[in-house]
């Protein structure tokens, strides 16, 4: 255990039981605890390099249940089909969602059987396959802005790929026109100072 994650599990909440039971779960399956994104995280000692750190699975809570996500549980077998894609936007990661205690106990067996092949998935190195950003749609209103402004366009493809996906979903999200191009009239000074839509 991690004294800097104890805050995560000791505040009252609605899945405090649920969020407790899990964390001696997880650390039955001897991960190493630690706080990231303000959440739980687990992670192990990577097989590639020596002071890595790779990220099996964290646990958070939502309004209507609590949740383990596997950072690559698209890899994962799921013969049981516990696993959710929280969005259709989401690639690799997957939730195993929960909205009781005795939810929890009843699959233990289950859960660590899926954590052991979650760290066996990282072990051997596995990657889950992401679209490339060329696949992504882009909002018309976002194509007419690059074809105007060459400069908006030459700072946008200089931006990481995952900077570039982020803005394309954000982009295309809105079915209204209108919607789209105040969306993207709002973030073209981010992008042509290299500015992610979430930095």
């Amino acid at each position: 255990m991690n004294s800097k994650v104890d805050f995560y599990f000791n505040k009252a909440s609605k899945w405090q039981a649920e969020v407790i039971h899990l964390r001696q779960l997880v650390l039955d399956c001897l991960l190493t605890e630690e706080l990231k994104w303000g959440k739980p995280c687990y992670t192990l000692h990577s097989p590639k390099a020596k002071n890595q750190v790779d990220n099996i699975l964290l646990i958070h809570t939502f309004k209507d249940y609590c949740a383990i996500l596997f950072f690559k549980g698209a890899l994962l077998k799921d013969a049981n089909g516990l696993l959710k894609q929280q969005t259709a936007n989401v690639q690799a990661a997957r939730q195993m969602r929960f909205t009781n205690l005795h939810e929890i106990i009843k699959l233990e067996k289950t859960i660590k059987a899926y954590i052991h092949e979650a760290i066996e998935v990282e072990k051997a190195g596995l990657t889950v396959k992401l679209k490339k950003v060329a696949e992504y749609a882009i909002s018309e209103a976002f194509q007419k802005q690059l074809v105007k402004n060459k400069a908006l366009n030459n700072a946008f493809y200089t931006l990481t790929p995952g900077r570039q996906r982020a803005y394309l979903l954000f982009f295309s999200a809105p079915k209204q026109t209108k919607t789209q191009e105040a969306r993207v009239k709002k973030c073209m000074p981010q992008i042509l100072n290299g500015i992610g839509l979430n930095d």
